[in-house]
């Protein structure tokens, strides 16, 4: 029964990444902290995070904004990686209420239709502070894509920017994980197994529906995503 409910996670949270830019982490970690402690999980999530991430950045490579990349996307991978350095430190219950408070109110103005722009010094300075605070609390991808609504890119651009991102931060955290929590992963080789395959079945089925979701439609469909974060948060703490 754990391992279909892994299965599931991992299935939906694969496709709302494929639309949105972030899920896997979002969904997986919560449902196997409930059996392994959420240091294990984080570390368990990493491995078919990166997987469904590279998977689905090479289906959208071609559609790479390298502009925001190169502004947001750089400083929200370094801001999310000293935020994850700091986060034993400073990260706490009031500063994940700080953030579900951001991205219901950064879901709430894109449904409404009221669009947040960034010029190239607003890109720099939003991509840090939303991957730093995504790094304190732990859920970067949701924040950094409700800051991702702030640039007029298409859909495709707009996931193969944030999964971008996804990957760099990826690249760099993996091998640590690895290294420092190499013997316990093996210990749930099997969890990760299945619930690696999974993410790649929900990112293929999610790049499907993607090709499908009206361009109109696109980021009133990502606003309620992030929304539906945010109040979750709000009640998890």
């Amino acid at each position: 029964m754990f391992e279909t409910l892994v299965a599931i996670a991992a299935f939906a949270g694969a496709i709302v990444a494929s639309l949105a830019g972030f899920g896997v982490g979002s969904l997986m970690t919560p449902v196997l902290a409930m059996r392994y402690g959420m240091h294990l999980a984080v570390a368990m999530v990493a491995i078919p995070h990166v997987i469904g991430t590279a998977l689905r950045f090479w289906f959208l490579r071609g559609s790479l904004d390298r502009r925001v990349l190169l502004t947001f996307g750089v400083t929200s991978a370094l801001g999310g990686l000293t935020g994850a350095v700091l986060h034993s430190w400073i990260g706490g219950r009031v500063l994940a209420y700080i953030l579900a408070a951001l991205l219901i109110f950064a879901g709430l103005t894109g449904l409404l239709g009221i669009q947040l722009r960034f010029g190239r010094g607003g890109a720099w300075i939003a991509g840090a502070l939303s991957g730093l605070l995504g790094g304190l609390v732990g859920n970067q991808g949701g924040i950094r894509a409700g800051a991702m609504l702030g640039f007029d890119v298409p859909k495709e651009a707009f996931v193969a920017t944030a999964t971008a991102v996804a990957l760099l931060i990826d690249g760099a955290r993996v091998p640590v994980y690895l290294y420092t929590e190499g013997a316990a992963l093996m210990n749930v080789w099997r969890i990760i197994a299945v619930a690696t395959v999974a993410v790649i079945i929900g990112t293929i089925a999610g790049r499907a529906i993607l090709g499908r979701i009206p361009e109109a439609t696109f980021k009133r469909v990502v606003s309620g995503l992030i929304l539906l974060l945010g109040i979750s948060m709000l009640f998890v703490g």
